[in-house]
């Protein structure tokens, strides 16, 4: 799968994308973190136009994966609680990734290619998402503690790093 940053042309299949998405994670016990329409169209819109927003292409460059990326501090991370982030060093963050069911390994695509910019990620999940928490343990992100959305919601925290080295959370690794 090729990565690129998304336009907006690509944005009726990015937004079928994350129906096909939220559909799931209402089937797996998770139906309130995305609710019924997260992510809003005019934040994916705003994502792309300032180049935060990418996808993962098949053969025809039609868009089966979609996440947010950036680097630089994310406000949310600025406060953890039941644990602690394993280092201050720059860190980029991956939200809102989703595939449309017809490939795997889509987290271990995206965390590929943001490793090419830079060594430390952090990204979190809702309690609910089991399949994300697994996903995340299976590609070396360690679980750092709990972190607060803007409206209060908590979600578990997790980061990874290229050089294990550069601490652990809480002591301890998934």
């Amino acid at each position: 799968m090729h990565i690129r940053p998304a336009k907006i042309d690509d944005l009726p299949q990015i937004l079928s994308i994350y129906e096909t998405a939220r559909r799931f994670m209402r089937q797996s016990g998770n139906p309130t973190q995305w609710g019924t329409a997260y992510p809003p169209q005019e934040m994916l819109e705003n994502d792309i136009v300032a180049q935060h927003l990418y996808v993962g292409v098949d053969e025809n460059d039609r868009p089966r994966m979609v996440f947010f990326f950036h680097i630089g501090v994310d406000p949310t991370y600025l406060h953890i609680e039941n644990g602690q982030w394993p280092n201050d060093r720059p860190y980029g963050v991956i939200h809102r990734i989703a595939t449309d069911g017809t490939v795997h390994g889509g987290l271990t695509a995206a965390k590929d290619f943001c490793a090419q910019f830079i060594d430390e990620i952090r990204m979190d999940t809702h309690n609910n998402n089991l399949v994300m928490q697994k996903a995340l343990a299976k590609n070396g992100f360690l679980r750092c503690g709990t972190i607060y959305l803007k409206n209060g919601d908590p979600r578990i925290a997790y980061q990874w790093s290229e050089n294990k080295a550069n601490g652990t959370c809480a002591g301890k690794e998934n």
